[in-house]
C-alpha cells in the first residue's frame, strides 16, 4: 500500500478515488490536488512512483490543506470553543441534540439514540 503521511491508501483503486482514504480529503479536492501535481486520475495507486507519490504530498501541504490529525484536533478545539462560551451550538452538543434547527419530537434518533419511553404507567 502508497502510503501519504503516514495514512496508507489501497493500490487497487484509482489514486483519485484513494486519495479520499485520507481524513480531510473529498473527490473535488482530490482532482485539484492531482491537477495540480500533474499526475493522471485514471493511474492505479500502486503504478505510482516514490516521485509523483511526493509530488502530491507537497501538493496537498502547499495548498495548506488540513488532514487527519490537525483536522480533527482543530474541529475538536472549535467544539471546545462553543461549548465554554455556553452558546445554543454549544449547548446543543453538549446535550446531544440536533444543532442545526431540526426537529426534535419525532425524528433526530441519530442524534438522541435509542427510543426510551417515559411515563406509561397504568
Amino acid at each position: 500500500m502508497a502510503r501519504i503521511f503516514g495514512i496508507e491508501i489501497p493500490n487497487e483503486k484509482r489514486i483519485e478515488a484513494s486519495l479520499p482514504f485520507i481524513y480531510g480529503i473529498g473527490r473535488p479536492t482530490a482532482t485539484k490536488i492531482l491537477e495540480q501535481a500533474g499526475i493522471d486520475p485514471n493511474i492505479r495507486t500502486g503504478q505510482l512512483s516514490e516521485e509523483q507519490l511526493v509530488r502530491i504530498a507537497q501538493a496537498i501541504q502547499t495548498n495548506g490543506i488540513a488532514i487527519e490529525g490537525d483536522l480533527r484536533r482543530e474541529r475538536q478545539v472549535s467544539l471546545k470553543r462553543l461549548t465554554s462560551i455556553n452558546c445554543y451550538r454549544g449547548q446543543r452538543h453538549k446535550r446531544g441534540l440536533p444543532v442545526r434547527g431540526q426537529r426534535t419530537r419525532t425524528n433526530a434518533r441519530t442524534r438522541k439514540g435509542k427510543k426510551k419511553t417515559v411515563g406509561v404507567k397504568k
